[in-house]
């Protein structure tokens, strides 16, 4: 009589190391979103800064880019004088579009109006566009 013999152990301890690794594994590829949204972020260095040509930053014009993934604006509103600014409004968060012919910020979500330093002129934005810090290195205009 020939009786069903039982797994060898060195089988059974086979699918325990492959079970246990794709479980970690699982488990891994779960938790790292998690670790990656817990970690602080990282400190702005000089790498994190943004040149922009001083030349294509005319007199009354703005010049709009990115700056940390996130919209911003440069302001010349009078020759020599720089203004980095936040492009989003401090209401809900729309990008603001720059009226040269007023000379003001304008938010085309719900009307909120900005002048060129950022600070409210009406509408319903709470605060005044974030200031950006803003440093001239020859013919560079450094944001960050």
């Amino acid at each position: 009589m020939d009786s069903q013999s039982a797994p060898s152990p060195q089988r059974r301890q086979f699918l325990y190391i492959i079970l246990g690794g794709t479980a970690a594994l699982f488990a891994g590829l779960a938790a790292w979103p998690v670790w990656r949204y817990l970690l602080p972020g990282r400190k702005a260095d000089a790498e994190a800064r943004v040149p922009v040509p001083r030349g294509d930053v005319s007199p009354g014009k703005a010049y709009f880019f990115n700056f940390r993934g996130q919209p911003a604006v440069i302001l010349q509103p009078a020759p020599g004088k720089f203004v980095a600014l936040s492009a989003v409004c401090t209401h809900l968060g729309c990008i603001v579009q720059w009226l040269p012919d007023q000379k003001e910020f304008q938010c085309p979500c719900h009307g909120g109006r900005f002048n060129p330093e950022g600070q409210v002129l009406g509408g319903p934005p709470p605060k005044p566009l974030a200031l950006l810090p803003l440093t001239l290195e020859g013919d560079q205009l450094l944001v960050g």
